[in-house]
C-alpha cells in the first residue's frame, strides 16, 4: 500500500469524533475500581512505504501485561513533556525507533487499562528505513503487522476469559503465531472502526 494512501486514510479516521476506551467496554458489569489512573503514552506507527504497524512482544520478565503484545510505549516519566514524548521516547528504548523519524499525524482518545493507567495512543508514520531492535529486558520480539489486516474490522472477534475471579469480555485481533488481545487489540479495532467510517 502507497505510503501516501496510509497517510490519508490516518488522517481521515483521526478527524472522525472518537470517545475514550476501556479494558471494561465490553463487561459492562464489571466492577470498575476507583484509583487515579496513570498517564502512559503507546506508539502505533505506521511505515509510509509498506504501511507495516510496529508491534512488540513484552518479555515475561515485566510486572505489567509480561509476555503480551502490545504497540511500543509505556508511562509518563518525569523527563516526558507529555504522552507523545513518553510514546517516542518508548519506542526508541524498546525496538530503536529514532523520534526524528516519525511524522506524529494525532492522538486517538485515551483508553483505561485494567492496570490502572490511562494510555494515550500516538498514531505516526514511520519515514526512511528502519529494522526494529529489541531491547532485550523489555520486549522479547519486534515484528509487524500489515495496514490492510489492523483496518479491517472482520479480522477482529470478542472473546472471554476468567480475571480475578471475573469473567470478562476483550477485543483480540491475531495475526500468525500472534495472539493480539486486550487493550492493545481494543485500540486498534478503534482505530479500524474509524478507517472505515
Amino acid at each position: 500500500m502507497a505510503g501516501s494512501s496510509v497517510r490519508d486514510r490516518l488522517l481521515a479516521a483521526l478527524e472522525i469524533p472518537a470517545a475514550p476506551t476501556s479494558d471494561f467496554d465490553l463487561t459492562p458489569a464489571a466492577q470498575v475500581p476507583d484509583v487515579t489512573l496513570r498517564p502512559a503514552g503507546v506508539l502505533a506507527a505506521f511505515h509510509q512505504d509498506s504501511g507495516r504497524l510496529v508491534l512488540t512482544k513484552r518479555s515475561a520478565a515485566l510486572r505489567h501485561h509480561p509476555g503480551q503484545i502490545a504497540l511500543p510505549g509505556g508511562k509518563v516519566d518525569p523527563g516526558d513533556a507529555d504522552e507523545t514524548a513518553a510514546a517516542l521516547r518508548e519506542a526508541r528504548e524498546e525496538v530503536g525507533l529514532d523520534p526524528a523519524q516519525v511524522e506524529v499525524l494525532g492522538l486517538m482518545p485515551p483508553h483505561r487499562t485494567v492496570t490502572g493507567f490511562s494510555m494515550t495512543p500516538v498514531i505516526g508514520l514511520i519515514h526512511g528505513p528502519f529494522t526494529p531492535i529489541p531491547e532485550a529486558g523489555e520486549v522479547a520480539e519486534a515484528f509487524s503487522v500489515p495496514f490492510g489486516h489492523i483496518a479491517d474490522p472482520a479480522n477482529y472477534r470478542i472473546e472471554k476469559r476468567l480475571w480475578r475471579g471475573e469473567w470478562r469480555a476483550y477485543q483480540i485481533v491475531p495475526f500468525g503465531p500472534y495472539y493480539i488481545w486486550g487493550a492493545t487489540a481494543r485500540v486498534l479495532h478503534a482505530l479500524a472502526r474509524r478507517l472505515n467510517a
